[in-house]
Order: structure tokens, then C-alpha cells, then sequence
């Protein structure tokens, strides 16, 4: 059986967050599975408060050379992978996400996956412009499901630090110049790549992180070898062999994440607790979807940040000794310089 705090802190040493490591990007991202990416500045932040001496060129030079990729992905939304990472998860995240649109049959959607990834192979595609191409078919209601169709990866200056503009969108195989795995090759690496990360945690977690269903995993998790633990509420974690697992009480510093960090969203909502106090969530993640920029504090969330120009502040939730406060002002003093140089 593992407590709470057991969990806290395997989950701290898989996303790098008990001490910064020095890695390139790509290895990074692979040790953390994805980073959430709607925020343009979200996957910036992430690595600066994981890696040693991070600075902002190494992940726009990693987009720029496509050693890393931003598309639509899990949950449907925005992530950061690396892109020896990213057909796999693509082979297993996308079809699931496809065919569980409703009122289209599997002919239509084949049909509609080619033509959008002919036309994308011919030239940088917009969203728009991949809807126009669906609209007959799918109509207002799912366009956000053409996002699914075929692997479209953001050409820069598309995910970079300040880019707010319109996206133009590639086929994975122009760009990354790969073809698809089979859908068991990719359950098997996301299995493994989930549970390396964010593990031990639920088969539901795993699901719902993906946005896939137990059908569209089942082959990674017979390939993949597990070992088997118990939470206090006696729920199966399932978890990879020789991940770490820190003691309960190993010390953890304090740590900003960014706006939709995924420690915070790697699992079903009953299972945040072992960062996210339960009486903090509807703080931490609104009724939208939205999650806020957030100060870990002895390894769980304690507080909410934002900066604007180079004025940090600090909205506790729950009260602060001075010893933490002065760590989170430290601490903090680094995120500015980050932020603003």
C-alpha cells in the first residue's frame, strides 16, 4: 500500500520537480510523457522549473528543427511531444478520439482523413481551411473533431513563446517524414510512457489523461510489464518497473507550475488529491476547464501566481509559515528574471 505522500512524491520525482535535472528538451518531454500547450508560455515554464539552466531558444530551437512538435492530441486539446514520441501516440489518441464522433460512420471519416491529409501533405493547411474541406460532412457541431482526422503538427512560429497568431498546420509524415505505427505499438509506448511519468495511478487515470478507452490501450497494457500496488482506499495502481518511489517524507522545494501543468491533470479528478487538496480544486480548476498557475509547497499546491511585466503576485490558499513565504519569494525572483528576459 502506498499513502498519499508516497504518491506526492513519485509523482514529484517523475516530473523533475524534487531537484532540476539537466537534460536536452527532447528527453525532457519524454520523461514528463507531453506537456500541455494551450498557453503559449505554459511548456516554457514547465521546463524552466525542471531543468537545470533552461533557457527559452532550447525549445523554440527544438520546434524550429521539429526534434519537437505541437499538435492536438490528448483530451483533444494542445500538447507538446517529443517527435520520436509523437506518431505513437497519434497512432492510439486520434483514431479513439475519431471514432467516437457521433452520427458519422467509419467510411466517412476514412474518406474525410484523406482528404485532409492530402491536402496537407501538398502545403501548410489553417483550421479553417481543414474545416472548409469537412464542412459538407461534419458539419458546425464537430468541427472540432477534424483537429482528430489525420496527424497535423503546428509548423513555428506556431507554439513559440510569444505566438498568439494563426496556426499553419503540416502532416505529420511532411514533416517528420514517418509513417503511423500500428495502434498496439502506440498503446504500448503511452502505457509506458503514462505510467514512467505519472505513475502508479488507475487504469481510469490512464484513460482519461489519454481520452482513450480501455479497448484502445488493452494491447499496451498486456505488452507492457506492471507491477501492482494499493492506495489507502484500497483502489490497483498500476505502475513500471524500477520507477521511483521516494519516501514520503523526502524533502521537496518549492516549485512554480504553469497554467495547465499536467501533474495537475494526469489523473481522474478523485485522484488529484496526492498534489491537489481536494478543499483547493474548484480554486485551482474552473467549471471552463481552466487551470491556474500554481505554487507547489512541501510538493502540493499551496498558492496561485501570475505575472504581469515583471510584477509577480502571490495568491495564498491556505496559510503560509515565513519560512515558506520567503522560499516562494526566492523562488519567484527566478521565474521573473525567466519570464522577462
Amino acid at each position: 500500500m502506498l499513502t498519499e505522500r508516497e504518491l506526492n512524491r513519485a509523482l514529484l520525482a517523475r516530473q523533475l520537480l524534487l531537484a532540476r535535472r539537466k537534460l536536452d528538451v527532447p528527453a525532457a518531454i519524454e520523461k514528463l510523457c507531453a506537456l500541455q500547450a494551450q498557453w503559449p508560455q505554459s511548456p516554457y515554464i514547465a521546463l524552466w522549473t525542471r531543468l537545470e539552466g533552461f533557457r527559452k531558444e532550447q525549445l523554440t530551437r527544438a520546434l524550429e528543427r521539429h526534434d519537437v512538435v505541437k499538435a492536438t492530441l490528448f483530451r483533444i486539446t494542445l500538447h507538446m511531444t517529443s517527435a520520436r514520441d509523437y506518431p505513437y501516440y497519434a497512432a492510439t489518441v486520434l483514431p479513439a478520439a475519431r471514432e467516437t464522433t457521433p452520427r458519422v460512420t467509419a467510411e466517412q471519416l476514412e474518406r474525410l482523413s484523406q482528404r485532409v491529409r492530402a491536402a496537407a501533405m501538398k502545403e501548410p493547411v489553417t483550421h479553417e481551411q481543414v474545416e472548409a474541406l469537412t464542412a459538407d460532412e461534419l458539419g458546425e457541431r464537430w468541427r472540432w473533431r477534424t483537429r482528430t482526422l489525420t496527424p497535423l503538427v503546428h509548423m513555428p512560429p506556431g507554439g513559440t513563446w510569444s505566438h498568439y497568431g494563426r496556426v499553419q498546420l503540416r502532416a505529420m509524415e511532411a514533416v517528420l517524414e514517418v509513417e503511423l505505427p500500428t495502434r498496439d505499438d502506440g498503446a504500448e509506448r503511452l502505457v509506458r510512457r503514462y505510467l514512467s511519468s505519472f505513475g502508479p495511478a488507475t487504469q481510469q487515470d490512464l484513460l482519461r489523461f489519454a481520452g482513450v478507452r480501455v479497448r484502445d490501450v488493452r494491447a499496451g497494457l498486456e505488452r507492457v510489464e506492471l507491477r501492482r500496488f494499493r492506495d489507502a482506499r484500497g483502489r490497483l495502481l498500476l505502475d513500471v518497473p524500477d520507477a521511483p518511489l521516494p519516501d514520503g517524507d523526502t524533502p521537496a522545494p518549492v516549485r512554480f507550475l504553469p497554467k495547465w501543468d499536467s501533474s495537475l491533470l494526469a489523473y481522474a479528478p478523485a485522484e488529484r488529491t496526492r498534489i491537489l487538496p481536494e478543499k483547493f480544486r474548484s480554486v485551482v480548476i474552473a467549471k471552463n476547464g481552466d487551470v491556474a498557475p500554481t505554487v507547489l509547497v512541501d510538493g502540493f499546491v499551496a498558492a496561485i501566481w501570475n505575472v504581469k511585466r515583471t510584477r509577480l503576485t502571490i495568491e495564498p490558499l491556505r496559510k503560509l509559515t515565513r519560512g515558506e513565504r520567503d522560499a516562494i519569494d526566492d523562488e519567484g525572483e527566478r521565474l521573473v528574471s525567466f519570464v522577462s528576459e
